[in-house]
C-alpha cells in the first residue's frame, strides 16, 4: 500500500477512469439488448451488471498489484453480442451452466500454458496490425462524431492537441472536464436521468445440458480467446510489457468468471481497447508506474458496480458524441504506436497491412471475429512471402560456386 501511494499519479487515476467509462459506454448497452431479448426478470439482470462489475473490479485491482502491470479486467464483449441471439432459446439457469463450463474451459487453457506459446510465435509486426485494427474505428468515430455535435467535439480535439502541447499527462483529463463542462451548457448532459440506487446480486441455481454447452459455452470460450484474450495480450506486449505470462492471467480469469458465473456473469477477460488507455504515456511517462491506472480502473468498476441504478443512469446522462470524441481521443497515442509497430519491418509490412484492413473491416464471419481472421489472414500472407524459394540448380553449374552465392542470397 506505501508502494501504491507513492506511485499515484493524477495522470494514472484519470486514465483508469477514462477506461472504465469507455468499458461500460458501449459493452454495457449490449447486455440490456441481450436482457431484454431473452426477457430476463430486472432483479437478475441488476445481478448480472453487478457481477461482472464486481468481478472486473476486484481481479484488475489483484493482478494490476500483483505484476506492477496495469492489467484491464473487462466482461466478454463478443460473448455478450452472441448472447444476443443464443439466450432466448434456454432458459436462464440452462445458460448459468454454460457460462460455469465455459470458464471452466478456460481455467484449463490458463493453466496449460498453451496459450503463452502460441502468442510468443506471433510476429510483432502482425500483432501489432490487429491491435491498430481494433482501435481504428475507435479513432474514425472521433471524426463521425463531429456529425452529431460539432462545437462539443471541435472544443474536445482542440483541447485535446493544446493539451499535448502544454501538459501531455493531463491532456486527456482536460478533454473530459471540456467536454462535460459543454455538454452541461449545451443542455446535452441529462441530469434528470440521475438516480441512486444499489445492485443487489440473486443466486441462479446452474443446470446443464448439451444443447447449452454447444450452443452458448463453446462459443463463449472461442471468442474469448481470440477476441479478447489475444489483442489483451497484444496490448500489454505492444507496450513493452513482455514479462508478465498470459496464462496466470488467463487462469485467474477463468477462476473468478466460475466464481461470480451463479450471479449472472457469462465472463471475465483481459480488456483490449480500453487497456490502451492505461499502458501508454498519457497514463504515466514511468511504465513501472502504470500499473496504478490498473487498480485506479478496478476501483471505479467496483464503485459503479455496487450502484447498479446508478450506473445505468450515468451513461444515459452523457451523450453519445462525447464518449464517442472521449474514446477517439485517449486512443490515438495507442493507434499511432500500433500503426508504428505494424510498419516497423519492412519484410512484414505487406502481411501485417492485410491484418489491419482485415480488422479493421469490422467483418464477421462463421461466428468468429474479425480480429480473429486478421490475425489468420496476415499469418498466411506472412508464411506464404516470407516463404523461401527451392535454389534452382543447373546441370552445368560449378561443383563449388562460390562467386555467384552472395549475389542470390541478396536477391532474396
Amino acid at each position: 500500500m506505501k508502494t501504491l501511494l507513492q506511485d499515484l499519479s493524477l495522470s494514472a487515476v484519470v486514465a483508469g477512469f477514462i477506461a472504465t467509462v469507455i468499458s461500460y459506454a458501449g459493452p454495457l448497452v449490449i447486455i440490456f439488448q441481450v436482457a431484454q431479448a431473452a426477457d430476463m426478470p430486472q432483479a437478475a439482470l441488476t445481478s448480472w451488471v453487478w457481477a461482472i462489475s464486481i468481478g472486473s473490479g476486484v481481479l484488475g485491482i489483484v493482478l494490476s498489484m500483483r505484476y506492477r502491470v496495469p492489467v484491464i479486467i473487462a466482461w466478454n464483449a463478443p460473448g455478450s453480442a452472441l448472447l444476443i441471439t443464443l439466450l432466448p432459446g434456454i432458459s436462464l439457469n440452462e445458460a448459468v451452466g454454460a457460462y460455469l463450463i465455459s470458464s471452466l474451459i478456460i481455467l484449463l487453457v490458463g493453466l496449460s500454458g498453451s496459450f503463452d506459446r502460441i502468442v510468443s510465435r506471433l510476429p510483432a509486426a502482425i500483432s501489432a496490425g490487429m491491435l491498430a485494427g481494433i482501435l481504428f474505428s475507435f479513432g474514425t468515430g472521433l471524426f463521425v462524431s463531429l456529425q452529431q455535435q460539432p462545437l462539443l467535439v471541435l472544443a474536445m480535439f482542440f483541447t485535446y492537441l493544446l493539451g499535448k502541447r502544454l501538459m501531455p499527462r493531463y491532456a486527456v483529463l482536460a478533454v473530459l472536464l471540456v467536454g462535460v463542462s459543454i455538454a452541461m451548457g449545451l443542455g446535452e448532459l441529462r441530469s434528470d436521468a440521475l438516480v441512486v440506487g444499489p445492485a443487489i446480486p440473486q443466486w441462479i441455481t446452474p443446470e446443464f445440458s448439451w444443447q447449452a454447452t454447444l450452443n452458448i459455452a463453446l462459443p463463449l470460450v472461442l471468442v474469448a480467446l481470440t477476441g479478447q484474450f489475444l489483442p489483451g495480450v497484444t496490448v500489454l506486449r505492444t507496450a513493452g510489457y513482455h514479462s508478465i505470462p498470459a496464462s496466470p492471467l488467463i487462469t485467474q480469469s477463468g477462476v473468478w468468471s466460475a466464481l461470480l458465473a451463479p450471479f449472472g456473469c457469462h465472463g471475465l477477460t483481459l480488456a483490449a481497447i480500453t487497456a490502451a488507455i492505461c499502458t501508454g504515456r498519457e497514463a504515466h511517462e514511468d511504465p513501472a508506474r502504470r500499473y496504478v491506472a490498473g487498480v485506479s480502473g478496478g476501483v471505479f468498476y467496483l464503485l459503479l458496480g455496487l450502484f447498479g441504478a446508478t450506473l445505468v443512469s450515468i451513461f444515459t446522462a452523457f451523450p453519445a458524441a462525447l464518449i464517442a470524441a472521449l474514446a477517439g481521443l485517449a486512443l490515438l497515442a495507442a493507434i499511432s504506436g500500433a500503426l508504428a509497430g505494424a510498419m516497423a519491418v519492412p519484410d512484414d509490412r505487406e502481411a501485417a497491412l492485410i491484418t489491419f484492413l482485415v480488422t479493421a473491416s469490422g467483418m464477421s464471419f462463421l461466428g468468429l471475429s474479425a480480429a480473429f481472421w486478421g490475425l489468420i489472414f496476415g499469418l498466411a500472407a506472412h508464411l506464404l512471402l516470407r516463404l523461401r524459394r527451392p535454389r534452382r540448380r543447373s546441370a552445368r553449374a560449378s561443383p563449388t560456386p562460390v562467386a555467384s552465392e552472395p549475389q542470390e542470397t541478396a536477391a532474396r
